[in-house]
């Protein structure tokens, strides 16, 4: 439900963001970002933060790392949020799609 309100949310700002957008098919991985907004900027919903959920555990930390420094070498501009935040995170998206 809150992914249908950000979107919403979203498309009455202007952004038309793609959600699970598969970025590293060019090298065989089959990683997603969770939302996309063209040309370069990706949001990632970081769940399980205060509960040792995926994300902060040893293992699913150092995936993410591997996800997030092969965004950077495309030149994905990467925002991470917490499921709390996902829709205060609009003003910043817009923001930084203007000075790319």
């Amino acid at each position: 439900m809150a992914n249908n309100i950000f979107i919403s949310l979203c498309q009455q700002e202007g952004l038309t963001p793609i959600p699970e957008y598969p970025f590293a098919k060019d090298i065989g991985r089959r990683w997603r970002v969770d939302y996309f907004f063209a040309p370069n900027v990706a949001l990632e919903v970081e769940g399980g933060v205060f509960i040792n959920g995926r994300h902060t555990r040893p293992s699913g930390f150092l995936k993410d790392m591997e996800k997030y420094n092969e965004m950077a070498r495309k030149g994905i501009l990467l925002i991470r949020c917490t499921p709390d935040t996902l829709c205060t995170t609009i003003q910043l998206i817009k923001d930084c799609l203007c000075a790319t």
